[in-house]
């Protein structure tokens, strides 16, 4: 006859009992309609982001600027001076899509840990978590804004104008890249809760990811051209980000095809060639590709919310 008491075995019963994930507290259109009324809670966790980054930097929100300089820098010396490929004015078309990259990375980075970190908060207040990480992918789109102002300074400097024309389609490459970052950010922000390791993870597949954009070298005589020749240029579009990173660099560095500073000076076709209503076209496309996502991040957070605080 067994010695344990009741309680005692009802207690086991429960520690044994396995950890499975209950449905998500809240449907999709009712998770939207939290997030709007909960604006005011992001825009002060925003701000609260980029206080806490910069906190007791002599500098400040500055390094916005000066990191992607130097990384720049560093990436200009090697390709242009070092490796010397023959792009005229290369930093410029490093630049245009180097801050695209950077608002990309910097949020999925500093949002793949924020519930875990954040973890005191989740467990005591009573607010739609995904405000976590979207409140770093606003920090990151303010660090966007300043690098882009640069980026307009470094056109002045050099005298060159953007591709007027292209320039309307810009903001729908820039909700495209936001609605991206957030879908990515939201989700790995809920996975690192049961899997911790995904932040390191992360950090790994970001490096990738990044050598598979064409952000330092050039979309049209690398990997695309390659695919092209045999009929898969649609691989290459698999990654979100090249349609966006490749409209930046239409409209900043403007030319698509230019002259080698390497004798005997041949030409280099840098960018696509297509037209307005080509870009036009694959950036609705990618954008309503992206809502999709959107909505579906927030679906999947949902399903994964409902044991955050037991495993946290």
């Amino acid at each position: 006859m067994s010695d344990a008491s009741p309680a005692k075995v009802k207690r086991r019963s429960l520690e044994d009992a396995p950890v499975r994930v209950v449905s998500a507290r809240a449907n999709l259109p009712t998770r939207l309609r939290n997030l709007w009324s909960r604006h005011e809670l992001l825009t002060s966790l925003i701000f609260s982001d980029i206080r806490i980054k910069y906190k007791n930097s002599t500098l400040g929100i500055f390094w916005s600027m000066l990191s992607p300089a130097l990384t720049l820098g560093i990436y200009d010396l090697v390709f242009s001076v070092i490796t010397k490929n023959g792009y005229p004015n290369f930093a410029l078309y490093l630049f245009a899509g180097l801050i695209v990259w950077n608002m990309f990375m910097g949020a999925v980075n500093m949002a793949t840990g924020v519930i875990v970190d954040r973890a005191g908060l989740v467990k005591k207040v009573s607010f739609p978590r995904e405000i976590l990480a979207l409140a770093n992918v606003g920090a990151s789109v303010v660090y966007f804004t300043i690098q882009l102002g640069v980026l307009c300074l470094f056109l002045l400097a050099l005298g060159r104008a953007p591709a007027w024309g292209f320039l309307w389609i810009l903001p729908i490459s820039f909700v495209a890249l936001y609605l991206l970052t957030a879908s990515v950010a939201i989700v790995m922000s809920a996975v690192t809760v049961y899997l911790r390791d995904m932040r390191h993870l992360m950090e790994v597949l970001l490096q990738l990811w990044f050598w598979l954009s064409p952000v330092v070298y050039s979309y049209q005589n690398t990997i695309a051209q390659r695919l092209h020749d045999h009929g898969l240029t649609w691989m290459y579009f698999i990654n979100p980000i090249t349609p966006i990173i490749l409209t930046f660099q239409r409209i900043f560095y403007v030319k698509t095809t230019v002259f080698s500073t390497n004798p005997p000076h041949p030409a280099i076709n840098i960018l696509p060639t297509w037209s307005m209503s080509s870009f036009a076209f694959m950036n609705l496309t990618l954008l309503g590709i992206m809502i999709v996502l959107f909505l579906l991040s927030l679906t999947i957070f949902g399903r994964l919310e409902g044991n955050f605080e037991s495993e946290l």
